[in-house]
């Protein structure tokens, strides 16, 4: 039996508009009756990767989650929302992204994702301890709310990746440390993922983000909400979108081989708009393969010599230091330079782990991924 990834065009986010485009897409792949039932809790699950306004297209829009919303509570769901946003609180991410005005009209509680409890997840290949939100615990069922970006890590961001912020705060960090290497992340991510098993994912790609992805990128009219049970395929599906292979995003693969999805085309089945209408080639996003490290000493000739590294644009850094605060490593890879912080911070490349929280958080878009000389002269050949 195939998986059913459903296109719906959407082309604002003009409420009305937003309203008949979810409900069309529900619809297709099999109406929320079949996904909660009457009395259930239920936690949507937004990507609030840190406060920023809706305009940023970097968190779930508002009008996506309210219609989301307002279909469970017809339903009979009860429902509450959250995520615990890589920097600042759940509350304040949450109301600077537009959220929490739409959660108090409609009557929803903000789950508890500050606060969290550690698990053993024995069905985990990589990771097999997570330290979760209690609201996950305190609900009946997930369903995800990703936003379509591009990531510096693992390429794309999507539905299988949204459910990192389950994992309370700054323990994410931990992680990012222990599992520098794209692969062993994406690993971690899916079974995270396979642990929480969110029952439907509702894309947000009406706006999406390109280039420096996941928060300092630039906006991409994709005037597309996606959806599907399935997380392997509509991840895939959002992929061949934006003319991305998905054997090059880790996430994907790896979740397919764990037996959580397929993101072969055949074992597909699109409904609602055809998927060629949507395809943008023009989309900016890294093409390339995700590089393979086998031991530490390769990874940290990759690090330096072939990965790309995060640089700042002095220029446009506010000498905020959100960079440093984000960044797991001991001693931090990136420091400021002075006593008085007149300077933009530099980094130590020796120490840095290209996890790049620091390119993910800045607030400015201020730093960019340069890849290294040898890198440049490769791609040449």
């Amino acid at each position: 039996m195939k998986s059913k990834v459903a296109l719906v065009r959407c082309s604002s986010y003009e409420l009305n508009e937003v309203r008949q485009a979810i409900s069309k897409g529900i619809s297709l792949v099999g109406g929320m009756g079949n996904f909660v039932r009457r009395d259930e809790k239920i936690v949507l699950k937004a990507n609030l990767l840190a406060g920023d306004f809706p305009e940023k297209c970097v968190t779930t829009h508002p009008s996506v989650f309210r219609a989301v919303a307002e279909l469970l509570i017809k339903e009979g769901a009860i429902v509450s929302y959250g995520d615990s946003p890589a920097f600042g609180t759940p509350c304040a991410a949450a109301k600077k992204a537009g959220l929490t005005d739409v959660a108090e009209e409609l009557n929803i509680e903000l789950a508890d994702f500050k606060e969290g409890r550690e698990v053993f997840y024995e069905a985990g290949k990589q990771n097999k301890k997570f330290f979760v939100a209690n609201g996950i615990f305190e609900s009946d069922g997930l369903i995800s709310l990703p936003k379509m970006k591009t990531h510096g890590l693992v390429k794309f961001t999507g539905c299988i990746k949204n459910q990192f912020g389950c994992v309370v705060g700054m323990r994410k960090a931990e992680f990012h440390v222990k599992l520098s290497n794209a692969y062993d992340f994406a690993k971690m991510i899916v079974d995270l993922n396979n642990y929480i098993k969110p029952r439907l994912y509702v894309m947000d790609g009406i706006i999406a983000m390109e280039g420096n992805g996941p928060r300092g990128g630039n906006q991409k009219p994709m005037n597309v909400l996606l959806f599907s049970s399935d997380p392997v395929a509509l991840d895939a599906t959002a992929c061949r979108l934006i003319n991305l292979n998905p054997e090059y995003v880790p996430t994907t693969t790896i979740a397919s081989e764990t037996g959580a999805g397929t993101y072969s085309e055949e074992e597909i089945e699109i409904v609602g708009d055809e998927l060629k209408s949507f395809i943008n080639t023009n989309f900016v996003v890294d093409r390339s393969p995700v590089r393979k490290a086998k031991n530490k000493k390769i990874v940290q000739f990759l690090n330096n010599h072939l990965i790309p590294k995060p640089f700042i644009i002095r220029n446009k850094c506010t000498k905020c230091g959100t960079c440093i605060n984000s960044c797991p490593v001991e001693g931090k890879a990136v420091n400021w330079v002075d006593d008085k912080h007149l300077k933009a911070p530099a980094y130590n490349y020796k120490k840095c782990i290209r996890c790049y929280c620091c390119q993910e958080l800045c607030p400015e878009s201020a730093i960019v991924l340069k890849d290294p000389l040898i890198r440049k002269v490769a791609k040449i050949f």
